[in-house]
């Protein structure tokens, strides 16, 4: 890769714009582009650009040639306008998370043609994002002049029949996920009314129109609606448009809004390829509540009554927000554990509590390794966590010893730490299942059960007293979202790493030739809820497993094997003669490369290997292990054909 004319005219001012830069002009980009997560990670909106505007130029093939595991995002952009300007910002958001960036641009005003024609090159891409920038110029271009509101009204009708057509057509038969954004309105439209009464009757009609956009999402499950009303009007600023690109290039997106959309792409991106954040670790002191509770003491820390108390219990709110919808919580403070218990427990004006935490640390210990155990007792990745902590010193010492971990530093005032725990929507998935809204509790019971497990002097003794029950059946239709949600969000134990979404787990759900079973569990702690999902096919006597895949909380209880067993005696009893299953290796799931083999698979030879190295095994249904003795497996698995009961009892005491 090699330096274009027409860079920058003047080099970037931060020390880490500066590498991007100079990696460009050394042809390094694709060699080094590890690198780049880190170095755009502090970028201001300004330095993001330009990067943007260089990284756009690198070959996405060149970056893979020398990282081969880079997890890459197809994105095709489509609009009424001028769309090729979210490419720049794009690539750099989304090399701030590791991602690459494979664009497609459609052409001038193509979006109809692309998103209703099944045999267009947009369906024929499989893109996993479908970007339609939309902007109020679809609308006015066909209002008459002059027009009246009832014009407006009129058009605006035809459009939103239009694009729910075209939901409805690509959540059918489309891959991966379309992105619409509702309209904001440029004010210059709304002043061409010179009555105050005309201006509002326009104002409630597009709303109206804004608010049925949003909804398609409801009857949708491969659409998301960007609401673009918070990126204008969230007060430091970014125009809607700049007339002169809108008049000479038909961009009707300024730059800065544009950045600000491909922020919010990205985010979703994040979160379609399993790397959304799950657990947040609060610091304490001068992070949620005001003062050093050491120095302080329980009655002079700031949590209300004041400015800054208002402010860090507003933070507080904040958390407690993001925790009611499955993000794990945690703190990590340096304090003696008794009064910071004293704290949550007792303090009349706290909002956050015991109970809202999984764990509470609270020593003397460096947090980098408090963050390395608590990682290890809930066996999630360390790179699944967000630091939030007041101190520069801190911050620095974990993003040096845990570079894998988002750090948040949360200087100055109180009152902006909200926006800075929200501003890269760390947590942000697809959908919130009732799933997700369980899981701090379910964790702070795997913490019990971490604890249980420590009492015992052997594994053995541990699981058979732990009681372990698990259900093996086909996926009900109110199960589906939250099998596409453990597609997305599981990484470790996900034995091909595909994304599905709720329309293509429909899908599967609905054909004659495949099978969407989901594992539940429970044990003498409580319920799990569905924490795995087998994906299975046949073709004649032959079986496929598709995909494999088990929540991190569950690991090393034997539920895979005995799920597996279960899956292969059903496929013997059905007729068939063999069973075929397949490993793609990602950066994440090493841990599963000898599932099958350890589980009386041998290598087979595919017809045709893909490109990420994607390896075949297959088992004969001769000799088919038996599930762990430790744990019960019940459950219907009727895989082509009627329903089949399996009960396995395990031999216990």
């Amino acid at each position: 890769m090699c330096p274009t004319n027409g860079t920058t005219s003047t080099e970037p001012a931060s020390v880490e714009a500066q590498d991007v830069f100079e990696l460009y002009r050394r042809g390094r980009v694709a060699a080094e582009y590890p690198r780049l997560r880190r170095l755009l990670a502090g970028l201001g909106d300004d330095e993001l650009r330009r990067a943007g505007q260089l990284l756009s130029r690198v070959d996405p093939d060149e970056v893979l040639r020398t990282h081969p595991e880079t997890s890459v995002v197809s994105v095709t952009v489509t609009g009424h306008s001028t769309v090729s300007g979210l490419v720049a910002p794009l690539t750099a958001e989304l090399a701030r998370h590791g991602l690459l960036l494979r664009p497609r641009v459609g052409d001038f005003d193509s979006y109809v043609f692309d998103l209703s024609d099944l045999g267009s090159e947009l369906y024929a891409s499989g893109s996993d994002l479908v970007v339609c920038l939309l902007d109020a110029d679809v609308v006015f271009d066909e209002v008459p002049v002059p027009w009246e509101p009832a014009d407006v009204e009129r058009v605006l009708a035809d459009k939103l029949r239009l694009l729910a057509g075209i939901a409805t057509t690509f959540t059918s038969a489309g891959k991966g996920t379309l992105v619409f954004n509702t309209l904001p309105l440029p004010r210059e439209r709304a002043a061409e009314l010179t009555g105050h009464r005309s201006r509002a009757r326009l104002g409630a009609i597009w709303r109206e129109a804004n608010a049925r956009l949003l909804r398609l999402v409801e009857d949708h499950p491969s659409v998301v609606v960007l609401d673009l009303e918070p990126l204008v009007g969230d007060g430091d600023g970014v125009p809607l448009r700049d007339a002169r690109l809108a008049a000479y290039t038909k961009t009707r997106f300024s730059p800065g809004l544009t950045a600000r959309y491909a922020r919010e792409v990205a985010h979703l991106a994040r979160g379609l390829s399993g790397r959304s954040k799950k657990c947040l670790v609060l610091d304490l002191d001068e992070t949620v509540w005001g003062g050093i509770l050491g120095d302080d003491g329980i009655d002079g820390i700031e949590v209300a009554g004041s400015y800054r108390g208002e402010a860090f219990g507003a933070f507080q709110r904040t958390a407690r927000q993001l925790a009611s919808q499955g993000v794990v919580l945690a703190a990590v403070s340096k304090n003696d554990i008794e009064p910071v218990l004293q704290v949550l427990r007792e303090h009349p004006d706290m909002t956050l509590r015991e109970d809202d935490f999984v764990r509470v640390i609270a020593n003397w210990a460096p947090k980098h390794e408090n963050l390395r155990a608590l990682a290890e007792d809930l066996n999630l990745g360390i790179d699944s966590f967000v630091f939030a902590d007041d101190s520069p010193y801190e911050c620095g010492l974990v993003r040096h010893e845990l570079p894998e971990v988002t750090v948040l530093h949360l200087d100055g005032d109180p009152a902006l730490h909200a926006g800075r725990l929200l501003a890269d929507g760390w947590f942000d998935v697809l959908d919130i299942t009732a799933d997700d809204r369980l899981r701090p509790g379910r964790y702070r019971d795997e913490l019990v059960r971490k604890d249980f497990l420590d009492s015992f002097t052997s594994l053995d003794d541990y699981l058979r007293e732990l009681d372990v029950r698990v259900e093996l059946a086909p996926a009900a239709p109110g199960d589906l979202g939250r099998v596409s949600q453990i597609t997305l969000r599981t990484n470790q134990f996900n034995l091909t790493t595909e994304r599905l979404q709720q329309s293509e787990v429909e899908r599967l759900a609905d054909s004659a030739e495949a099978e969407v079973l989901t594992i539940r569990s429970s044990d003498r702690f409580g319920e799990h809820g569905i924490v795995g999902v087998v994906f299975v096919r046949g073709e004649g006597q032959v079986w496929h497993i598709d995909n494999f895949l088990l929540s991190c909380r569950v690991f090393s209880r034997g539920i895979e094997q005995a799920c597996l067993s279960a899956v292969l005696e059903h496929a013997r009893e059905q007729g068939a003669r063999e069973v075929l299953g397949r490993y793609r290796p990602s950066p994440k799931n090493g841990k599963v490369k000898d599932f099958y083999p350890r589980n009386g698979f041998t290598a087979h030879t595919p017809d045709s290997a893909d490109s990420a190295g994607t390896l075949a095994f297959r088992h004969d249904l001769a000799d088919i292990a038996g599930p762990p003795a430790h744990l019960r497996l019940t459950g219907a698995i009727g895989v082509f054909g009627p329903l089949g009961t399996v009960t396995t009892e395990g031999n216990r005491q």
